[in-house]
């Protein structure tokens, strides 16, 4: 009568249950799921998410620009490769004139700068004596660099060379810790060893895919070159981003053009007195006349190969200055295997087992580097 059952000390089982049959499949569902879907699906999410966050972050002409400069190193790059070989392939014989070629197109980068002078929308960069010492040291540096990769593709199947230069990664990713002071994180020690060893399993192979009259000696010295253009490349790369870091800075996407141009005429400069200096002016006739399928064809080869190279490295600054090093690198990536499947189109390159390999491999280097990268910054801004 009058008792409190609370107090009482016994305890009551409450049974739950579901108010309808939605209810009972909804805790079905949860029970069954798999986290590791669960996971994936948030990170899926969480990818569109964060990419359509980014796409409207940016106007409509920031990401055709971006497009285009994807776009052009994309497909001008590997072009200018397989003219290279091409050169060879059909007659051509002087290093010194291959290079040439090359920067032979620094007046393009300079057309695309008259829209920006003569519209008003950016004016010069003042020439004060420091920037000018570093567009005349860069030029060198690319004069010299163009030359190496010039003999590296005198002895080498493009798809070889084109593997072997994938080590630029390595180069740019240790000079820019020593003279940038980038960090160099685990992802990079990692892309380190993996793209050294698909190039040390090149040259392991190199009796698979040698073009016929090339002796070992020239072959071993056509890996030389084309390891020491690619470190090269990366030490370009790393002093570029110095000046373009701590002198011109991301005012305007003329800058890019500006460093181009200038940097560029000064390696037409120098390459052009080794021209002159080798006798290969008048070279120039005696092969046009001995070329594969004439003159004319001799001709369109020296002009792409000017037009394609200064639009690859065009759209490679481009990405660098509108994203990041980390989109730059992995277009890079993309890049080798395009220029390696082509080769083997175009040119019928042997493709072997261990060519295919070192493939494989340094993809998964550069792959392992901007996952790396990207994991960090994102860890960085939450």
């Amino acid at each position: 009568m009058g008792k409190d059952h609370a107090g009482d000390g016994r305890h009551h089982h409450v049974i739950q249950v579901p108010a309808s049959a939605s209810e009972v499949a909804a805790v079905e569902e949860t029970e069954t799921t798999d986290p590791a879907d669960c996971s994936l699906h948030q990170k899926a999410a969480e990818m569109v998410a964060s990419s359509m966050e980014a796409y409207r972050s940016k106007p409509l002409s920031f990401w055709l620009l971006l497009l285009l400069s994807a776009g052009a190193m994309l497909t001008a790059f590997p072009a200018s490769s397989l003219l290279s070989r091409l050169y060879y392939n059909n007659g051509g014989n002087s290093k010194w004139i291959l290079s040439w070629s090359a920067v032979a197109g620094w007046p393009l980068p300079a057309l695309f700068l008259l829209p920006y002078y003569l519209l008003g929308k950016a004016s010069p960069t003042p020439l004060s004596l420091k920037l000018c010492a570093w567009y005349v040291l860069l030029g060198f540096l690319s004069a010299a660099d163009n030359l190496m990769y010039a003999w590296a593709y005198a002895y080498l199947p493009a798809s070889t060379a084109s593997l072997v230069a994938a080590s630029s990664l390595v180069f740019s990713a240790l000079f820019g810790y020593a003279i940038v002071k980038n960090r160099l994180r685990l992802s990079s020690l990692n892309a380190i060893v993996v793209i050294t060893a698909g190039v040390v399993i090149i040259a392991l192979d190199s009796q698979s895919d040698r073009y016929p009259g090339i002796t070992d000696k020239q072959y071993t010295l056509g890996l030389v070159w084309d390891v020491l253009g690619s470190a090269l490349h990366g030490l370009i790369f790393a002093l570029s981003e110095l000046v373009f870091v701590k002198i011109l800075g991301r005012r305007s996407f003329h800058v890019v053009l500006e460093q181009q141009a200038m940097v560029s005429f000064c390696a037409f400069a120098f390459t052009s007195v080794g021209v002159a200096v080798n006798g290969d002016f008048p070279a120039m006739r005696r092969e046009a006349a001995g070329f594969k399928h004439g003159e004319v064809s001799y001709v369109m080869v020296m002009v792409w190969s000017a037009v394609t190279f200064q639009l690859g490295v065009l759209g490679g600054t481009g990405v660098l200055f509108l994203a990041s090093t980390v989109l730059a690198g992995v277009l890079n990536a993309v890049r080798v295997p395009v220029t390696s499947i082509a080769a083997v189109i175009w040119f019928h390159d042997p493709m072997s087992g261990f060519k295919i390999l070192s493939l494989v491999i340094t993809v998964w280097g550069f792959g392992s580097y901007m996952v790396g990268h990207s994991s960090t910054k994102k860890a960085s801004t939450n």
